[in-house]
């Protein structure tokens, strides 16, 4: 262990030290004026020349005081103790770049999340800063001057999902001059809002807003629409991107079809539409998930072909004039090369059937909110007649319960954010068209952003009964005569401080929203990672939303979490931005903190391969050992952490650097020991 190793290093190296009040934040549990005075004097032999405190370091002036004591007292090093790398980093490199030192020999400590917001004691968190300051100052020592790595970028961009957020980020990006490859799983665009019949709170009809931007999309000289398709493998780095592809078969000639829909008309099956009907309606083996959807071409669902089960039929290759029925036709794998991705997968509606107590699936009136959607909508299965499951009965009463699986901690504990504006529009339409008595059940009312609270009074002037408390069960088994023939539901109203049970001909479950069932495998694919409830991380929730830790890679819509239409349509506008941002640099420097692999060292155990989040690293079966891509590297450190052989060093990180901080912090290189 180095007590004071006086090597020349320590006495070359002249390093500034700055202590950030941040408000109250830090000072108001930190003598930073103690720290900065200490770190001055007793790390002096470690080339500390000098210690500054200042009330908010990352302002211009706070920049400036560290710009001018590099140019005036010929600072080598700067150490500053402030709020998380994350935040601020880059702020104070910039500054000692503008001084003339090279960015990398600046170190940030963290002593307001690891100090002062994790402890009440001045006396503790004021020592504790010293130790972390200390640290910094040995590791600040064995830092090496670094330059940034440029690479070019790709001008095409891939964008994944069909949904509004997805669209809306193909068009932005279009628009400016640059193509768009816009992959969507299914086999028309729009994804959930070609389901919906109206759109909060303007009541918009939702099919006029989203199918002009549909075609738009559809028909853009700048984007290719690759729609029944689905990303397979994803290589390269932020730039450099090449994404293989497969297009599933249609069984549909694309270049032959006219999108008459005589192949549907003509086609002798129907089954229950599950995915665009919500199981509510049918559609042809043979079929385009919905009049307006985009592209026009048909796709065959062959698992319930007659020709695939039996080897007969072939009506819709009969009928079709211009031979556009192919059999024959198998997927199609391709690969593009592209500079940025937009991941805009959207999201699940959470499964109704979970909660038990609610009846749904087992009592026949209790619907989800999807469904009601396909109900109240003028193209959907009752061309938005609002009636019961027998398809004639118009309900007297109905009942709309919120947060179905959302704001429960056995289910999912988070705020679906749409459930409350959405039970609302649907109180207006029962209403609209029925002139039912109508009960919204809720848990508290979030009606947040603009012209939302005016649609909750509008309701409430409609007439609209609200009952604030959970539903404790749905049921058929009556206790009184006027409960007989009816669903009654039991709850607790807060407000009148008692158990109630209403009787309802129609229930309506507000559903949640929750992640893709396969976000977990398309975030590993693009090396990305999840949050515990499943949802894409983002780099910052408040200040890079849109970005991810992955270079390259953005989020938008419901992807990033539960969110409306306006949201969803500004993310994607948002992400669309910042890709259009890169494309135009034409190239990009790339933080030059990095792994790299001794392989002299290397033993060809491939750990680091599968540990990797990034995919950054390649195992050459000739040679028998792993290599970094470093465009492609995150500086992460899991792979250096995990090598057996300790053949992988980190940029920045090495072992050395890391010992000599913990020394520091130990407060072993000026003889002191921590006492709190």
């Amino acid at each position: 262990m180095t007590q004071d190793n006086g090597n020349s290093q320590d006495v070359q190296e002249r390093i500034g030290v700055y202590v950030c009040h941040c408000g109250t934040n830090i000072a108001g549990t930190v003598d930073v004026q103690q720290v900065a005075e200490w770190a001055a004097t007793r790390l002096k032999r470690r080339g500390v020349v000098i210690g500054r405190d200042y009330k908010f370091m990352c302002s211009s002036l706070g920049q400036e005081l560290i710009e001018n004591d590099i140019k005036e007292l010929g600072l080598t090093r700067v150490v500053v103790a402030a709020c998380s790398p994350h935040l601020h980093e880059a702020t104070f490199r910039n500054a000692c770049q503008r001084a003339g030192l090279n960015p990398y020999l600046c170190e940030l400590v963290s002593i307001r999340e690891q100090v002062s917001w994790v402890h009440t004691d001045k006396v503790a968190a004021t020592v504790k800063s010293q130790a972390v300051v200390s640290g910094g100052v040995e590791r600040v020592l064995r830092h090496e001057p670094l330059e940034p790595l440029r690479v070019p970028i790709h001008p095409a961009t891939l964008v994944v999902g069909g949904g509004i957020a997805g669209i809306q980020s193909a068009l932005e990006i279009a628009d400016a001059g640059y193509r768009v490859y816009l992959v969507e799983r299914e086999p028309s665009i729009g994804g959930h809002m070609a389901q919906f019949d109206k759109t909060f709170p303007t009541l918009d009809c939702s099919a006029c807003i989203l199918t002009p931007r549909m075609v738009q999309a559809g028909a853009h000289p700048n984007i290719t629409l690759l729609t029944y398709s689905e990303v397979e493998k994803v290589d390269g780095y932020v730039g450099n991107f090449v994404v293989t592809i497969r297009k599933k078969a249609r069984k549909i000639n694309e270049e032959l079809c006219t999108g008459c829909g005589i192949c549907q008309e003509k086609c002798p099956v129907k089954v229950i539409d599950d995915v665009y009907e919500a199981g509510l309606g049918y559609r042809k083996v043979v079929y385009t998930p919905f009049p307006q959807a985009v592209p026009k071409f048909p796709v065959m669902d062959v698992e319930n072909c007659t020709y695939f089960k039996k080897g007969t039929c072939k009506a819709c290759e009969k009928f079709c004039p211009t031979n556009a029925i192919d059999f024959n036709q198998q997927d199609e794998v391709f690969s593009v090369e592209v500079g940025n991705i937009v991941l805009a997968t959207g999201y699940d509606l959470f499964d109704a059937r979970r909660v038990t107590n609610y009846g749904y699936g087992r009592l026949p009136n209790v619907f989800t909110s999807l469904e009601f959607e396909r109900l109240s909508n003028a193209a959907g299965p009752t061309n938005g007649s609002i009636v019961l499951r027998d398809g004639k009965t118009v309900p007297k009463a109905v009942g709309i319960i919120h947060c179905v699986g959302s704001r429960d901690r056995n289910f999912n504990n988070y705020c679906s954010t749409i459930c409350c504006m959405q039970g609302l529009k649907f109180a207006h339409l029962v209403h609209e068209r029925t002139g039912a008595t109508v009960y919204n059940f809720y848990i508290d009312m979030r009606t947040a952003y603009k012209a939302y609270d005016e649609f909750y009074q509008r309701v409430l002037e409609e007439g609209t009964l609200f009952v604030r408390g959970k539903v404790a069960e749905v049921t058929d088994v009556p206790r009184i005569k006027d409960e007989e023939g009816h669903l009654i539901i039991q709850c607790e109203d807060t407000l009148a401080g008692k158990q109630r049970r209403i009787p309802v001909d129609m229930v309506i479950l507000s559903i949640g929203l929750q992640p893709r069932a396969d976000a977990k495998e398309t975030a590993k694919k693009f090396g990305l990672s999840c949050s515990a409830d499943g949802w894409f991380i983002e780099k910052h929730p408040k200040l890079d939303p849109v970005a991810t830790m992955t270079e390259g890679v953005y989020i938008a819509g419901c992807a990033q979490g539960p969110k409306d239409i306006p949201s969803s349509v500004a993310q994607g506008a948002a992400a669309a931005a910042r890709v259009l941002g890169k494309i135009q640099q034409r190239e990009m420097a790339l933080e030059p903190v990095r792994a790299s692999i001794n392989q002299d060292q290397c033993s060809g155990c491939r750990i680091c391969n599968n540990l990797c989040p990034f995919n950054a690293i390649l195992f050459h079966d000739d040679r028998m050992v792993s290599e970094i891509n470093p465009a492609l590297c995150q500086g992460c450190g899991t792979c250096v952490a995990a090598c057996p052989a300790g053949a992988i060093s980190g940029t920045a990180f090495s072992n050395e650097q890391i010992m000599a901080q913990i020394e520091g912090l130990m407060l072993l290189n000026v003889g002191e020991e921590i006492t709190l």
